[in-house]
């Protein structure tokens, strides 16, 4: 028997949140015996989407500002018409050769309305198909809420014309849609909840710090590195401390980073292992992204977020305070941050217990579990 085929698209604009989750997702599909196409828009990242997954690089695009207003190319340029019009025709092309059983669009049609300009034509296109596959969009659990009049109503349209099904990355005990997207019961029939995508168990630590301060993507955490590093000069010098700035931190900050660093703070671009570091960590302090906090969850580590809250960013903060009402993480705003701020806020999580919660963490392997029951309702009507 041929293996179901999913045709994913993913694009990832500042950090690598997406990408990661996308990946967790597309791999824990594969295990599952699903034959998976990456359509990946963001600029590559080495390791993702991982192995023994066909991947489609569309022209990378990046977002222009942390407001998220516009679109630039890897140059840092604006994108025009004929870059839209290429990436669009490969993304089509790329879809034709798959010729999936299912489609999964990754935060659209919540998310990502810059990329309407291929998605729209994407969907148009598998309108248009006897018989067409099944449309899935595939979004986080708390999404960023919407202030412009209209943006909902137009999310909703977009459901219920061409989707079938909205997987929601969440544990419904911790968030439920309906939270930060107010008219989730105009499609609750086309709702289904995966779990949160952790990553699995980790091997353990294979070296231990007092703090370990993580910063994502490391495109919007300046404020945070400098902030650590300040801090780190001026804790107890056997309290090991560790650094991990983000594959997207620019080159002169981390250089400079280096140059300040004293000797009790280990300053890395990027651990393959940051999960198991996790695990041997006194004290994990990071923004409150998506896949961080499942990491620190999995790990079961103390926790203190710094949401990043720039440019009307509600998500993360929304995230952090649920987590700090449960206990299972306190929190810094980040227009609180200062060294003198953050080494306080340090020493008070480092003394707090650890908690124990029941959060669902398996979410790609629900992800696969719930696609494989919608393939069974067409086999069940085709029958």
């Amino acid at each position: 028997m041929m293996r179901p085929r999913v045709f994913f698209y993913v694009q990832h604009l500042l950090g690598i949140g997406h990408l990661a989750r996308a990946s967790r997702i597309a791999m824990a599909l594969v295990a599952d015996g699903f034959d998976v196409t990456v359509a990946m828009g963001g600029v590559p990242v080495a390791g993702f989407p991982g192995p023994d997954i066909r991947t489609v690089q569309l022209p990378p695009v990046i977002t222009a500002d942390h407001g998220f207003s516009g679109l630039a190319d890897i140059q840092g340029n604006p994108v025009d018409d004929a870059f839209k019009e290429k990436r669009c025709r490969i993304l089509l092309e790329a879809f034709d050769s798959c010729r999936p059983d299912i489609v999964i669009l990754e935060a659209f049609p919540f998310g990502r309305r810059q990329m309407r300009f291929e998605l729209l034509p994407l969907l148009e296109s598998i309108s248009a198909m006897s018989p067409k596959p099944f449309v899935v969009a595939s979004i986080r659990d708390i999404l960023q809420e919407r202030t412009k009049p209209g943006r909902s109503e137009e999310t909703i349209g977009l459901i219920n014309g061409y989707f079938d099904l909205v997987m929601v990355h969440g544990d419904p005990t911790f968030a439920t849609l309906d939270q930060t997207f107010p008219l989730a019961h105009e499609i609750e029939a086309k709702i289904a909840y995966t779990g949160l995508v952790a990553a699995p168990p980790p091997l353990p630590a294979s070296r231990r710090f007092d703090v370990l301060i993580s910063v994502g993507g490391g495109a919007a955490g300046k404020n945070l590195v400098r902030s650590a590093v300040a801090a780190a000069r001026n804790t107890a010098a056997e309290k090991k401390w560790c650094l991990i700035s983000g594959p997207n931190f620019p080159k002169e900050e981390i250089e400079a980073t280096l140059r300040e660093a004293p000797s009790n703070l280990s300053i890395f671009k990027f651990r393959e292992d940051f999960a198991s570091l996790l695990t041997g960590a006194r004290l994990s302090v990071s923004q409150a992204g998506y896949n961080t906090v499942c990491d620190i969850l999995r790990a079961g580590c103390r926790s203190l977020l710094i949401p990043f809250a720039s440019g009307g960013e509600t998500e993360q903060t929304t995230r952090a305070t649920g987590l700090e009402r449960l206990r299972l993480a306190n929190v810094l705003r980040e227009d609180e941050l200062t060294s003198a701020s953050l080494a306080a806020a340090i020493e008070h999580t480092s003394t707090g217990e650890r908690q124990i919660h029941s959060l669902d963490l398996e979410g790609a392997h629900g992800t696969a579990r719930i696609l494989r029951e919608l393939l069974g309702v067409k086999r069940s009507l085709s029958a």
